[in-house]
């Protein structure tokens, strides 16, 4: 439990509006700060982005902080909104005490950019000179989530900063937690640090989502991951929401087999430049339209795994291929996915045909690898090499 004391210059409660609500109900409080007396330890976990100060909205603020003979920052500004809960005013003192006692409910909401500008300018603000509004919410725990997402509309957050704050992401999350390569890297809330975004992961799972892209189907083709993340990200989110985590939900049936999704992604990344030359008797990989290729060794780096490569590869070459390998996905007694066959042996025998069908494309559709992404028929092929493959190696 936290307990933050200082001073407010003034303060008012608003009850809550309905006859009978009980003590628990949500109640509104306001009250007006000096900058310069503002803590420096409200809890910021609760706040669904991250804070960037160097876009256009966060230069607005400082300027209008730094300037002090207009003192109208309060009225400029929206002020900063605190989930708490308790909040006591001592009229004597003019002390404002502020109790936060759950951290993933209780903190920052809105008003994060406005808070750090503040922490970071205010030891060069003269006393008197500029207000800050504080709204203090306390009873809002059951609501916080849809609360978060109604209340920062300035800059739109995305689904995914909503979604982590009602912990949709932990079935995902446990999978990759002893990869620190990944999960350390990952991103999530909206201005996080991290180079691995949750909507690209969330892309990768949907390539092998047999709910959505039966394998029996020739038609559904999971040509979204490439084409379209967002929506993908949107589908992760509303199963949850129906599902949670239900042996139903077919991302939870992909547990046992989920890690092995990103870790072909990295044999194919890393690999693909040897499969290319396979196929085409030694053929340089990096004189292909749309690939960057090292001078020196070494110069790009895998994607989940971070390993040091000679060529950087274009998505539109690889989500095909990755996705293909859904034919090898079938549904065991328990519940869960699992392999048909082993899919790193299968890489290593189709990768060459896979990689040369891929090149061989988009030089058809004028060298360009966004279009070898989105083309159906390609998709279509490689998926049924693979199916075929497994069928023509069927124990006897």
């Amino acid at each position: 439990m936290l307990k933050i004391n200082f001073p407010a210059h003034s303060f008012r409660k608003l009850p809550n509006p309905y006859k009978g609500a009980s003590e628990d109900a949500p109640q509104m409080f306001y009250a007006l700060c000096d900058v310069t007396e503002l803590p420096d330890n409200f809890p910021m976990d609760t706040n669904p982005r991250e804070q960037k100060l160097t876009t256009s909205v966060a230069k607005q603020i400082r300027n209008s902080l730094s300037e002090e003979a207009e003192r109208d920052f309060y009225l400029l500004n929206r002020g900063i909104l605190l989930s708490v809960k308790d909040v006591k005013y001592t009229n004597a003192t003019s002390e404002l005490c502020l109790t936060f006692e759950d951290g993933s409910v209780h903190g920052n909401i809105d008003g994060g950019h406005t808070y750090k500008i503040i922490k970071e300018l205010k030891n060069k603000t003269t006393p008197g000179m500029q207000f800050v509004k504080l709204e203090m919410l306390t009873g809002v725990e059951d609501v916080f989530s849809k609360l978060a997402a109604a209340r920062n509309t300035s800059v739109q957050v995305d689904s995914s900063s909503i979604a982590e704050l009602e912990d949709r992401f932990e079935l995902v999350k446990r999978v990759l937690q002893d990869e620190p390569l990944i999960i350390d890297r990952l991103s999530i809330k909206q201005n996080e640090a991290g180079d691995v975004d949750i909507t690209e992961i969330l892309a990768i799972l949907n390539l092998f989502n047999l709910s959505e892209y039966p394998n029996d189907q020739a038609e559904g083709l999971p040509i979204q991951s490439y084409s379209g993340k967002a929506k993908c990200t949107d589908r992760y989110i509303n199963v949850h929401k129906d599902l949670q985590e239900n042996i139903e939900n077919p991302y939870v049936k992909m547990n046992p087999i989920m890690l092995d999704f990103f870790k072909l992604y990295e044999k194919l990344e890393t690999n693909i430049g040897d499969y290319y030359a396979t196929a085409n008797q030694g053929g340089k990989y990096g004189s292909t339209k749309g690939v960057s290729g090292s001078v020196n060794s070494g110069r790009y780096f895998s994607k989940f795994f971070f390993r040091n490569m000679d060529y950087s590869t274009p998505t539109g070459f690889i989500y095909p291929i990755l996705g293909a390998f859904r034919a090898l996905v079938t549904l065991k007694e328990n519940g869960y996915y699992g392999w048909a066959m082993d899919p790193f042996a299968v890489m290593d025998q189709l990768g060459p045909k896979l990689v040369s069908a891929t090149i061989d494309r988009s030089r058809t559709l004028g060298n360009n690898p966004q279009s070898v992404g989105k083309d159906r028929g390609h998709w279509q092929t490689l998926h049924m090499m693979i199916r075929m493959h497994f069928l023509e190696n069927l124990p006897t």
